[in-house]
């Protein structure tokens, strides 16, 4: 079980990532087919937050918007939080 949502985490944070990374490079491009912040938002909620944040960073996407500038941090340490309390549950 452990296993496997580790696994899950890693796939989620290395798309969120990737999804990210292909915004900037459609942003910079002025393309039409862009992906929208609601799936990008979502990629972060379903487990991505250590991937969009660490994408938004690094290229320095997405930071004006409050909502991302606010938001994905705020999910992150949720998902920490989360997982620290699972982490203490499982040990006692």
């Amino acid at each position: 079980m452990c296993y496997a949502v580790c696994i899950y985490l890693l796939i989620v944070n290395a798309i969120a990532f990737t999804a990210y990374g292909i915004d900037k490079r459609r942003a910079q491009q002025g393309a039409h087919q862009r992906i929208p912040e609601r799936k990008l938002i979502l990629l972060a909620a379903i487990g991505g937050s250590i991937g969009a944040y660490c994408a938004m960073r690094l290229w320095r996407h997405k930071t004006q918007h409050i909502k991302f500038r606010l938001g994905i941090p705020a999910l992150l340490a949720l998902h920490i939080s989360l997982a620290v309390w699972i982490m203490l549950s499982i040990s006692n």
